[in-house]
């Protein structure tokens, strides 16, 4: 008996081997474009869903290599749960800190499910509210206690919520 499980062990890790190195990189043009939001190349670079009109004018989608560089991270794809969570939608094309104005969708993606389970998707919103000047941990604790006070005082001057002007660059999310 001790010699099957002994067998079975090595044949599965030598598989193992096996299949990384045939894998090799993880490319974003080369990902199914279902799957591409939100993923992260072995480069560390993001991955980003693309369209263009082709010669008969329909829309096709392409999963393209963006020059965002992901700290701490690569070669991942978000699971289906933090899409869901976070209240993301993996098929958009493009992104945009005006998604953090949507009292839903900052709801959801501050709510515990998201921020605490979900570090990709956080990293990208943190940085994503950094450039307009806004300290995501300060909106999310403001949208947990005065969700409505959060999205006025966010979006009553474009700007930022108070003390959001000393945010670090850094994402608060460690991976």
């Amino acid at each position: 008996m001790t010699y099957i499980m002994r067998s079975s062990f090595i044949l599965f890790f030598v598989s193992t081997l096996f299949l990384q190195g045939t894998l090799g990189s993880f490319i974003c043009e080369e990902l199914p474009t279902n799957v591409c939001g939100f993923a992260i190349a072995t480069s560390a670079k993001r991955c980003l869903l693309e369209n263009s009109s082709g010669n008969d004018g329909k829309v096709q989608y392409q999963c393209k290599t963006s020059e965002v560089v992901v700290a701490n991270m690569r070669e991942h794809i978000e699971t289906d749960e933090c899409v869901d969570a976070c209240g993301v939608d993996r098929n958009s094309v493009g992104i945009s800190s005006d998604a953090l104005l949507d009292s839903q969708f900052t709801s959801k993606l501050c709510s515990p499910a998201c921020y605490h389970h979900c570090a990709n998707i956080i990293d990208l919103y943190f940085n994503l509210a950094a450039g307009e000047g806004v300290y995501l941990p300060d909106l999310c604790n403001k949208q947990r206690t005065n969700p409505h006070r959060a999205m006025a005082e966010l979006s009553s001057n474009g700007g930022p919520i108070e003390g959001a002007a000393d945010a670090p660059a850094p994402s608060p999310v460690s991976f």
